[in-house]
């Protein structure tokens, strides 16, 4: 395999795998750009980004710019001379002069099946929508969002029980394993790019904390959904008695829904909702462990007939 003079681009976690992949498949890590070092924690110390944490372990220069569009980061770039750059969630925009320095372009590594959920959040959003399946796709970078000539793509099954952390990882590895090979067919010129089509396209746009509030009117299925995929972050929840309590697991009882939505339907905590009824069956208070349900309601009753209020902001 041709061994290529490369730039990795990435910052979380979801980035890892397939930088330490692509230098242990032989490749030269010429510089490695990450988003620079934010606060963190209760002392608010800056924090480098997984990324950075791994790159500055094995001695490859890290560079943390705020923006790419300025003249000087760009000049520094295209100093690199390199053959490829390779962009996993990153969080910078690619300018036109930074895309077109390394003699092969820019690659990303994008999680889902594009045109299908461009954007910051795909994994999650498949599993808001629903979707039975997601994969991963190589694209060639071009101006826009996510809209680049497709390289590589591969498919894989969203099961009942897989939650955003469970895809990330299984992604994250996908990712990892498809760019090594993607960087040795792109080198070796048999690798052929086909246009993105318009049809299918959508959007997945960036996660908040006031979406992932538990609104009862909803259908069960759809609230266990959003349990899935806002786990481990920011995590679905319902206010209690002052309290904000995570639910990290749930389960759909589809026969009943006779109450009101938000009512506590029995010792299970199991809550009426616009169809059907949800049982969260792992919590988390603030500032303490998570725990089953029922160990959680040993410590903080919350009895039949109560009924949970809807989360603030909904009409």
């Amino acid at each position: 395999m041709t061994r290529l003079r490369l730039a990795f681009m990435g910052t979380p976690d979801f980035a890892v795998p397939a930088l330490r992949a692509l230098a242990d498949a032989g490749h030269e890590i010429a510089a490695v750009y990450s988003q620079p070092p934010r606060p963190a924690g209760r002392g608010r110390q800056a924090k480098r980004s997984p990324v950075h944490t791994v790159a500055a372990e094995r001695g490859w220069p890290v560079r943390t710019p705020a923006s790419l569009k300025d003249p000087a980061a760009q000049r520094d770039f295209a100093g690199l001379a390199l053959d490829v750059a390779v962009v996993v969630a990153y969080g910078l925009i690619l300018p036109p002069a930074i895309l077109s320095a390394p003699r092969l372009g820019c690659l990303n590594i994008h999680a889902s099946l594009l045109p299908r959920w461009r954007g910051a959040a795909p994994i999650q959003r498949a599993l808001l929508a629903g979707d039975t399946q997601t994969g991963i796709t190589i694209m060639q970078m071009a101006q826009g969002l996510d809209t680049g000539p497709i390289l590589a793509q591969r498919a894989v099954p969203i099961g009942a029980e897989d939650t955003a952390a469970t895809l990330h990882d299984t992604l994250a590895a996908l990712g990892a394993e498809m760019i090594v090979v993607a960087l040795r067919d792109l080198s070796e010129g048999t690798l052929t790019a086909r246009p993105q089509p318009d049809e299918g396209a959508t959007y997945a746009g960036k996660l908040s904390r006031a979406e992932a509030g538990l609104d009862w009117r909803r259908p069960a299925a759809d609230l266990e959904r959003q349990v899935r995929a806002f786990a481990p972050w920011p995590g679905a929840h319902f206010a209690v008695n002052g309290e904000t309590i995570k639910v990290l697991a749930a389960e759909v009882d589809r026969g009943r829904d006779t109450a009101a939505p938000g009512t506590v339907l029995d010792d299970r905590l199991t809550v009426a909702c616009g169809d059907g009824a949800l049982r969260p069956t792992r919590v988390q208070r603030g500032g303490r462990a998570a725990c089953d349900t029922a160990a959680f309601l040993r410590g903080f009753a919350i009895p039949a007939g109560a009924h949970l209020p809807l989360p603030e902001g909904s009409a």
